[in-house]
């Protein structure tokens, strides 16, 4: 052979050599790649999975937290209401997948339902909450296996709160019953391929939902099964393995619902996950047939860049809808304008407000769509925004369905290097608020004038105590005007003294901040004024709680008693004094003299009760007139009190009659000079001066004395015997004493008229 033919033959070899390396090498890469885009593949189904399985486990929890808000509302109004009625307890909560909300003894019996629901009577129901009521294991919000709901006939979640009694025990359960098509709405979203699906289970494994395969499954148990084992092994993951019920091969992307015994499953058969890997190297595989080497390799690379081309178009397909998703479910209408007030975008909310769809929108001016006097309205702030104002206005708008609303706008500059491109526009709906809002400002104003037309003092104050608003009256009696009392302690503004003492006492105000309770109301309590006045009160005080059960402030009403304390003490002196000369009457004489009587008998001493009767009265009254016999009356008890001793009681007994109670008498002297000195009194003539032209009178005193015990035991027969002693001594010829003897007997004269 030539040598030129031996190195063309060993070139081509090297050739042959160098293209089966190449080819090797291709094939090694061709294999290699079908393996990382099959492991790619998996991983990205695995987090999309993963993904699905947490947004769904979110969803869950999202739902049952608002189902779970109902049973905690009507557990809190079983126990704080004594008699719950039926409207008032379960109220009108009606969620979308709620069936019903029910009250159930610990027996088993429905005892509270709603109106609307139709339950015979005495419904008994068999619940596995009910089971764990004794144990104590049932504490907070309880999950049940499925149960066929006693309304509908159909499977339904049950979820249970324990509620107690008017004894703190545990009287029973609040039960929702959750329809399980709930789940399936919520599940009827996601698009997973044949043979595919999402499952819902109770932690210990019974099955809740399998979608999309019916309710078929629900309240199977797949309890000791490797696949449950595998889900109630961590509270999220990922696995592959073979169904229990099918034989079908998934990927299983699990997590468990926070909060609930719940575990969300998202099942994907094996082969819609490799689907599209298995097409791809299909392809691959024939093109690294057909064009060899270099073909494979740029079918791999144009494969891997198709990829991942159409991840990033997916990707932001998917923000695109998301972003879309989120604009269209905001309570307010968005919408964004060019500079030019054309629009370029709006959610939704626009054929609610202006009956027409966002595409209608696209393009459209600002004019066109509000018409010429809206337009004008906005103007100015359109304008403004578009110098670079942000702008936000409330005004009234009539909306699609021709309703008057109430909204704020706001207009953002949309600005790119200090130029305005357009305008950002938001309309929020507060109709509702300024209802509550004008509401609200009613009910002030009638507080207010309230407080202001009442007659008593009205004092607030903040939880610290401070004083916060005074009404006119509260003003007028403190001497606090409401400017210069605003923030200063209620004790300095309204200081509360007991009685007429100088020793304060700490506000009412005070005592309820700190118990929560309320005071009062009491009286016995005296307010000093800032200039002096002085004030009797009934004082009563509360605290404000506000609907958190946060204590705000509290309110103190001071009610001026002063007229009433003043005529109560008045009727009191009148109903034991006499009115024309103030002397005790005789029913403070009765009173006083059961006291006398009991001391004498402790102490042995005399007591002595003396009737005294004017001589020649009637004279004055006839020829003076009456009111000249009540200033002789008036004259002369004023004598006779200046005559006895301060422990004496000198007492009117009607007309001109008197009587004196003379208790602690050592002897009977001490009766004859006594009787002497009353003498003496009349010896003056008395002078008559209103109405009687400065005249003078002179009458005279007879008197009649009893002594204890020598002449009776009790008042009743003293005074009587001291009446007879002195009617003898009118009949002796007036102007003189006498002294009881005894029955039978005449009495005798003690002070004999004086010449």
């Amino acid at each position: 052979m030539p040598p030129d033919c031996t190195v063309r033959f060993t070139r081509s070899r090297q050739l042959i050599l160098l293209a089966l390396l190449l080819s090797l090498g291709i094939g090694t890469l061709f294999v290699h790649a079908i393996s990382t885009m099959r492991q790619d593949q998996w991983n990205f189904a695995s987090r999309t999975q993963v993904n699905l399985a947490h947004t769904l486990a979110l969803a869950v929890r999202h739902s049952l937290d608002g189902f779970e808000d109902p049973l905690l509302h009507v557990v809190t109004e079983m126990q704080t209401t004594p008699t719950p009625s039926m409207a008032s307890v379960l109220g009108g909560n009606s969620l979308p997948g709620l069936e019903a909300v029910l009250v159930v003894n610990q027996a088993g019996q429905v005892v509270l339902a709603p109106e609307a629901v139709a339950l015979p009577p005495n419904t008994q129901l068999d619940l596995e909450a009910l089971a764990l009521l004794p144990s104590g294991q049932h504490h907070g919000l309880h999950v049940g296996k499925p149960m066929i709901s006693p309304l509908s006939g159909l499977y339904v979640l049950p979820m249970s709160h324990t509620y107690r009694g008017a004894d703190d025990q545990v009287a029973g359960v609040v039960l929702g019953l959750i329809q399980l098509e709930h789940f399936n709405r919520l599940f009827s979203s996601v698009q997973l391929g044949p043979h595919s699906g999402i499952n819902l289970f109770l932690r210990n494994g019974t099955v809740v939902v399998r979608f999309p395969y019916g309710g078929k499954d629900t309240g199977k148990s797949l309890a000791g099964t490797d696949n449950m084992r595998q889900l109630q092994a961590a509270p999220q993951g990922t696995f592959a393995s073979q169904a229990v019920f099918d034989g079908v091969w998934r990927m299983y992307a699990f997590e468990w619902v926070e909060g609930y015994p719940l575990v969300i499953n998202v099942a994907q058969a094996v082969d819609s996950v490799l689907a599209d890997w298995r097409r791809s190297a299909m392809w691959l595989g024939i093109f690294a047939v057909v064009l060899m080497v270099a073909c494979v390799g740029l079918a791999v690379l144009f494969a891997r860049e198709l990829e991942r081309r159409q991840a990033v178009s997916s990707q932001l397909q998917q923000a695109q809808h998301d972003l879309r998703t989120i604009l269209d479910n905001l309570p307010s209408m968005v919408s964004y304008w060019d500079s030019d007030l054309h629009n370029r975008f709006a959610n939704r909310a626009t054929e609610r407000w202006f009956g027409i769809s966002p595409e209608q929108l696209r393009g459209m001016p600002a004019a066109t769509l509000l018409g010429p006097q809206a337009y004008a309205a906005v103007q100015p702030y359109l304008e403004k925004a578009l110098q670079g104002q942000a702008q936000s206005f409330e005004r009234r708008l009539t909306d699609a369905q021709g309703d008057k609303r109430h909204v704020y706008i706001t207009y953002t500059p949309d600005l790119d290097k200090g130029q305005v491109r357009g305008i950002l526009a938001q309309l929020i709906d507060i109709t509702e608020r300024k209802r509550m809002e004008d509401e609200l400002f009613e009910e002030k104003e009638r507080i207010r004038l309230t407080l202001r037309s009442i007659g008593d003092a009205v004092v607030c104050t903040d939880a610290q105590g401070h004083i916060t608003y005074l009404n006119p009256v509260a003003e007028r009696m403190t001497g606090w005007p409401l400017a210069d009392a605003a923030g200063q302690d209620a004790d300095v503004v309204v200081p509360l003294y007991l009685g007429y003492g100088n020793q304060p006492q700490p506000s009412p105000l005070h005592d309820v901040l700190s118990t929560r309770l309320c005071c009062g109301p009491t009286r016995g309590v005296v307010l000093h004024g800032r200039q002096g006045q002085r004030y009797d009160v009934e004082e009563s005080a509360s605290p404000i709680i506000d609907r958190h059960d946060q204590l705000s402030g509290a309110v103190m009403v001071l009610h001026d008693m002063t007229e009433t304390m003043a005529m109560a003490a008045r009727m009191a002196h009148l109903a034991q004094y006499d009115s024309l000369t103030d002397l005790p009457n005789r029913l403070l004489l009765q009173d006083r003299t059961r006291h006398a009587l009991a001391q004498a008998r402790r102490d042995g001493k005399l007591l002595a009760v003396v009737y005294l009767d004017l001589d020649g009265f009637k004279q004055v009254n006839d020829c003076l007139g009456h009111d000249a016999g009540d200033q002789l009356l008036v004259e002369f008890a004023r004598r006779l009190k200046a005559t006895v001793r301060e422990s004496d009681t000198v007492c009117r007994q009607g007309g001109d009659e008197f009587v004196l109670l003379l208790p602690g008498l050592d002897n009977p002297a001490h009766i004859e000079r006594l009787a002497h000195k009353i003498l003496a009194t009349c010896e003056a003539p008395f002078q008559l001066q209103q109405g009687c032209a400065g005249q003078t009178s002179c009458v005279g005193v007879s008197g009649g004395v009893a002594l204890f015990a020598q002449h009776g035991s009790s008042f009743e027969t003293l005074a009587r015997h001291a009446d007879e002693a002195m009617y003898a001594a009118k009949r002796a010829g007036r102007g003189r004493f006498y002294l009881y003897q005894g029955e039978g007997l005449a009495p005798a004269a003690i002070a004999p008229r004086q010449a």
